[in-house]
């Protein structure tokens, strides 16, 4: 995969630390290792809010460019199919045996990620219909 350099100087140094904290990721991840269900809730936590960012940016771009908002209207939808996609991966795995959830500072992991994944569902809900569902 090639990799394209941007300009440093622009607005928006957080989303590169996040790119690079991912490109970090992959690269750490040894071969053949398994995901846990804290490894998905962190992909999860960071689809949403992928999933935010794209909402305001289609918000923001479509009066202007119908086009291009179009565009990332779909995005927008298949980004939130793919954290569904996670949600229920996360789910299809054993908790670990180790796991108290009372003892965790923001609760249990499973309902951390299912309020969040009920919020992208209601965004997703309020800007779609069914059809576009299956339609992308």
């Amino acid at each position: 995969m090639a990799t394209t350099t941007t300009d440093t100087s622009d607005a928006h140094p957080y989303l590169r630390a996040a790119t690079a904290g991912i490109r970090h990721h992959i690269r750490a991840l040894a071969p053949g290792a398994h995901s846990d269900r804290r490894h998905l809730d962190n992909l999860h936590e960071h689809l949403a809010r992928l999933h935010l960012l794209l909402d305001q940016l289609t918000d923001a771009v479509r009066p202007e460019h119908p086009a291009a908002g179009r565009h990332l209207a779909t995005a927008h939808l298949r980004l939130w199919q793919a954290a569904t996609s996670v949600h229920d991966a996360f789910h299809m795995l054993p908790a670990a045996p180790d796991c108290t959830p009372h003892r965790l500072p923001d609760g249990p992991l499973v309902l951390t990620i299912c309020q969040r994944h009920l919020a992208s569902g209601h965004s997703i809900r309020r800007k779609t219909t069914p059809a576009d569902h299956g339609a992308a």
